[in-house]
């Protein structure tokens, strides 16, 4: 009985068991049918996926009112794919796509990208291109043509035609042909990679590839970005230049997913802020399913972010064209050049950097050949990169310097004989006082040489006279975002630097601004912005923000930054400004700064420098004038240094200029209006403050 029992259990298990199991194998076939075949079918019926490359689009660059000054325009490249252009092994068919390309170009006047470095001289011989030394040593390498570096422009030209199949071709065909394929080849032209054969070509041409796309098999039109300038000649040197990626840049940065026809920043904010302005660029992927339908997906593609500067569109403007003015004007033998700039002196924020000559950067790379020879140097940046005997400037610091130390008070006073004796040599002064009995007041307002030779050169001292200076960042990096010159802080130390001897006398020429010091513009600005604001050196800074692509989030938010707390005597300071201001009121700014709105103090220089000019040394002076304004409540303060410029007051009106316009402007104008609506969407002022 018991056993009965348990055989009819058993029977019991085993059937629960099998019913489990057919359960089990259905629901695994139902699983594999709909979902694991499913997959399978939707592969099945995908023909083929394309990828290609998806450029972002470059950030822009806007003042600090959001108003564009660097945007993007949309423009045609004609690009080689290699997938369906025709290969090496199908050369001649290569050679006529190239041939009938250039031949349609050239009839319309279009450019294409012809970079060989062999010409075709005047006497139809091949010659190699002047001052392209790097290239043609490339072109003669192992990796490409094989040649010993002994190897003529001839024998280069050999065989390219012999490599390219070339004979059919006449001599000037033969060169052209030859530049495509061999640029190809450099630039390794593959799948992966395609040939730009031109650049910004106009819709009239790309419309007829299109429409021959049997004749120009392979050849694309691509709609790209290209930079786009609202004026190109704001602020060029402060902006900058964007470019193609060279050979060694790309080697540099290919990990960091640049291809080798990317746009790279090579000046300017456009080179320093590269990182933040490329953006990353994407892929798209088009589908193809066996019906024909298309699908198409764009992964990881982040545009550019947007850089808001601090500078002032139209403060620039002013100052770059009363700069223009100005020099123009000038007729001494070292005139030309010079440089502005005008600074908040309450954050240290740079309004407007202006150096002259100039540029403009919408035909920086059809002027460039006659830009980099010019002996007046205008891509240079003076404002940044020049540096300046600062002449009697600098005898703000050191008056500063004598007050602090106690060596003298408002109404100390010193005799000024015209002449200052010291160890066996007679100094000069130069200046005609109304009376002798100089105070430190009546020495800043008249520039007396006597008062700062002796409380500055033999009391001060040059080791407390150059600390007050560094305290005041007068050779010392100002914190700009862009390359800057440090200068030199003439001492005793330096001097041994460059296998001299101090002198002296250097200490007496070093308190009136001249021996070896050498500053550049922006630490003159930011020099007087510190005495202006009471004793406190900000970081220049010309970045205001960053903002995504999209400007809906900030990036970066640049905040004011002290670099020192001088701790000066606000006492001192107020007897510095109010001698700075008898400059304006009796001294020699009265006829300019004295018909302005606004009170102004300033402090001018002159310095000798000596060039060779004509094979001859001449003595040459430069002028400088530092001012600041309002005079009670100082708000902007700016240097101007300018070439040739006989004194210090003939400076004056840049600045006038400047301030005219920064205290006195109104509401943008219709025109401005038209201009801003004509650029793309500025930013949103409540992002940048």
């Amino acid at each position: 009985m018991n056993f009965a029992r348990e055989e009819k259990k058993g029977r019991f298990i085993a059937t629960i068991a099998i019913f489990c199991a057919i359960f089990m194998f259905f629901s695994f076939r139902i699983f594999k049918i709909q979902i694991i075949d499913g997959k399978s079918d939707d592969k099945a019926n995908t023909e083929s996926v394309d990828t290609s490359i998806v450029k972002a689009t470059r950030g822009q660059i806007l003042d600090c009112n959001g108003k564009v000054l660097v945007g993007n325009r949309q423009g045609n490249d004609i690009i080689f794919n290699a997938a369906s252009f025709p290969s090496t092994s199908k050369q001649e068919e290569r050679n006529k796509i190239i041939i009938s390309l250039i031949r349609l170009f050239e009839k319309n006047g279009q450019d294409w990208n012809d970079d060989l470095p062999i010409i075709i001289d005047e006497k139809g011989n091949f010659v190699f291109e002047e001052d392209r030394e790097k290239d043609i040593t490339e072109m003669k390498s192992r990796d490409m043509l094989r040649l010993n570096k002994y190897a003529t422009a001839d024998d280069c030209m050999n065989a390219l035609v012999e490599k390219y199949k070339l004979q059919d071709f006449n001599k000037v065909e033969q060169r052209k042909i030859a530049s495509v394929c061999y640029e190809m080849r450099a630039k390794a032209f593959n799948t992966a990679n395609p040939y730009t054969f031109a650049n910004d070509v106009s819709n009239e041409i790309a419309s007829v590839i299109k429409e021959n796309s049997r004749t120009y098999v392979g050849v694309d039109v691509e709609v790209v970005t290209y930079r786009e300038y609202t004026d190109g000649e704001i602020a060029p040197h402060i902006l900058g230049v964007t470019g193609v990626i060279n050979a060694e840049e790309y080697a540099d940065l290919k990990d960091d997913g640049y291809a080798m026809d990317d746009i790279l920043g090579k000046t300017g904010i456009e080179a320093k802020y590269e990182e933040n302005l490329k953006g990353k660029n994407g892929v798209k992927y088009v589908s193809t399913a066996t019906d024909g339908t298309q699908t198409t997906e764009i992964k990881g593609l982040e545009n550019g972010n947007n850089i808001v500067l601090t500078i002032d569109s139209g403060v620039q403007k002013v100052a770059q064209d009363s700069l223009k003015a100005l020099c123009d004007s000038m007729t001494t033998a070292n005139s030309g050049g010079g440089a502005v700039v005008v600074m908040n002196c309450r954050t240290g924020e740079v309004l407007a950097i202006a150096s002259y000559p100039t540029f403009n950067l919408s035909t920086y790379y059809d002027d460039y050949t006659k830009l980099a020879t010019n002996t007046d140097s205008p891509l240079y940046n003076r404002a940044l990169l020049s540096t300046y005997a600062p002449g009697s400037t600098a005898k703000v610091s050191t008056a500063i310097g004598c007050l602090e130390e106690g060596l003298i008070t408002e109404y100390s006073t010193k005799y000024c004989g015209y002449y200052y004796p010291y160890k066996g040599h007679n100094f000069v002064c130069q200046i005609s006082h109304d009376d002798n009995n100089i105070t430190v007041k009546t020495a800043l307002q008249d520039s007396c040489n006597s008062f700062f030779f002796y409380y500055g050169g033999e009391k001060l001292g040059i080791e407390k006279l150059n600390m007050y200076r560094e305290l005041l960042g007068l050779g010392q990096p100002t914190g700009i975002e862009l390359p800057e010159n440090v200068g030199v802080l003439d001492s005793p130390s330096y001097r041994t630097s460059i296998g001299q001897t101090w002198q002296p006398g250097f200490s007496l020429q070093s308190a009136i601004g001249q021996a070896g010091n050498l500053f550049t513009p922006i630490q003159l600005c930011n020099y007087v912005s510190t005495v202006a604001n009471g004793g406190t050196r900000y970081s220049a800074h010309i970045i205001k923000s960053i903002l995504s692509s999209d400007n809906t989030k900030t990036i970066l938010n640049n905040e004011p930054k002290v670099v020192t707390e001088t701790g000066f005597s606000k006492t001192n300071l107020d007897i510095v400004k109010a001698g700075m201001r008898l400059v304006v009121t009796k001294g020699s700014c009265k006829s300019n700064f004295g018909q302005l709105d606004v009170a102004v103090a300033c402090k001018t220089g002159t310095s000798e420098v000596d060039k060779i000019i004509n094979n001859k040394t001449v003595t040459c002076t430069n002028g400088f004038n530092i001012s600041f304004a309002p005079y009670d409540n100082p708000e902007i303060a700016v240097a101007v240094a300018i070439e040739g410029a006989t004194s210090g007051g003939s400076c004056a009106p840049v600045a006038c200029d400047i301030y005219n316009y920064y205290f006195n402007k109104t509401t943008v104008t219709d025109e401005d209006d038209e201009t801003q609506e004509a650029t793309e969407d500025t930013v949103d002022s409540d992002l940048i403050g």
